[in-house]
């Protein structure tokens, strides 16, 4: 008030004041009314007052009767509300990864904590995007029950379970209690794979790794032999053409190396005709992953990356997808969905290409829109020495193998042929 005192400065604060507290007082009441009283029960509680008074006014007894139905109707609705949960429920989800088609469930564990009998309850479960309702029998004294509820996995992706809640309200609908009892879990559902040859993901017959050009004084590789220079190791000394030639001679290695797996993936929608095709891909390339990292090879699996809708120009980029472990990658695909944003196949070997280095083998999995031209150019963004293999996912095609200029392309038309045909190609 400024400095202004005396009694009705004190009334005008008070005053405040008090209705500050009697406001806070009525939201918080409001707000925990407005949390059970459905669209119905709001109807309700406006029809019944206007019943009342219209009918008492014009002395319409039939209007009087339908207010005070209304008002015993809120009344039982009321009752549903009162008391409090003696009980204790839990989720539990027995395996929290499945392969797609496979059966899930989970289960729901209810527990009467109190000292006497409790009266059935009604749950709710949310399973991705539908809702799984169950009526549950009243409990005895230290009992438990205990729900088994089935999971959709006909296809891949992550599934939220939960929150579980407990619902009260009454026959007709004017109000609804809920109470949560469970944080959220989720369901990986991973795409299906195969079984592929160890041999066949790396074309590697050779457990020491592949020679190449370059040259190495220390190596497994024999490559010739060759004066010697100071510095050289006298190990490597041959001392048969040593004493043939009277000149030192050394022994001269090609380098080797391990093979560096790559598997690039198009989400490009203009890549696949069906859905089918696109689930296809991301089998073959879960497959592909799980097999180099099983073998401890190097592996990078990389898919396309989105352009943001107001983008100005294309987004060159790719996604890089983890192959710390065998279900970590197949966490990371059970997420990717194909869109109209996407890299293409062309475009996500231009930039795999450009960013990935020591690539001895990489796989390009596609659908069957993408052209023997387009699956060419992708195969020139590799450098020298790179064995490209192009896997086309075609439902409607009998698998084959063919060479187009150096590049290997694969047709598949089931996951089951990925086998046959790596190893037909491994072998040619």
């Amino acid at each position: 008030m400024g400095e202004r005192t005396g009694f009705l400065a004190d009334t005008v604060i008070a005053g405040v004041l008090l209705g500050r507290a009697v406001g806070g007082f009525l939201r918080r009441i409001f707000a925990r009314v407005a949390a059970v009283v459905t669209a119905l029960g709001w109807s309700m509680l406006i029809v019944v007052p206007l019943a009342l008074v219209t009918g008492y006014v014009i002395g319409w007894i039939e209007l009087v009767v339908v207010g005070f139905a209304g008002v015993a109707l809120v009344a039982i609705a009321v009752i549903y509300l009162v008391g409090r949960s003696s009980i204790q429920i839990g989720l539990n989800i027995p395996h929290h990864r499945v392969v797609a088609g496979d059966p899930a469930s989970g289960e729901v564990i209810i527990s009467n904590m109190s000292r006497r009998r409790t009266l059935g309850v009604t749950i709710e479960i949310p399973v991705g995007m539908g809702l799984a309702e169950v009526a549950l029998p009243s409990l005895r004294k230290g009992a438990s029950f205990t729900h088994n509820f089935g999971i959709p996995t006909a296809r891949r992706g992550v599934i939220p379970v939960g929150p579980v809640r407990t619902v009260r309200a009454d026959p007709i609908g004017l109000v609804r209690r809920e109470l949560v009892w469970t944080d959220v879990q989720e369901l990986f559902v991973h795409p299906r794979t195969v079984g592929i040859p160890s041999m066949s993901t790396g074309f590697i017959r050779d457990l020491e790794g592949n020679p190449t050009r370059d040259l190495s004084n220390n190596d497994v590789s024999f490559h010739a032999l060759r004066e010697y220079m100071p510095g050289d190791e006298r190990r490597n000394i041959h001392w048969k053409s040593t004493a043939r030639t009277g000149t030192y001679m050394v022994r001269q290695f090609e380098e080797t190396r391990r093979s560096h797996l790559m598997i690039a993936l198009s989400l490009a929608s203009a890549d696949y005709a069906t859905d089918d095709e696109f689930e296809l891909a991301v089998s073959v390339t879960g497959s592909l992953g799980v097999r180099a990292i099983r073998d401890t090879r190097t592996v990078t699996v990389v898919a396309s990356e989105d352009t943001p809708q107001f983008a100005k120009r294309k987004v060159f980029a790719v996604r890089l997808l983890s192959t710390l472990t065998r279900t970590r990658l197949l966490d990371d695909l059970a997420v990717v969905e194909h869109t109209e944003s996407a890299l293409t196949m062309v475009d996500v070997a231009r930039v795999a290409g450009e960013q990935a280095s020591g690539v001895s083998v990489a796989f390009l999995v596609c659908g069957s829109r993408v052209t023997r031209q387009q699956l060419r150019a992708a195969s020139t963004k590799f450098g020298m020495g790179v064995e490209v293999v192009a896997v086309v996912c075609d439902p409607e095609s009998a698998p084959g193998l063919r060479r187009i200029a150096g590049l290997s392309v694969l047709t598949i038309g089931y996951l089951d042929d990925l086998k046959q045909s790596l190893a037909r190609a491994a072998a040619a």
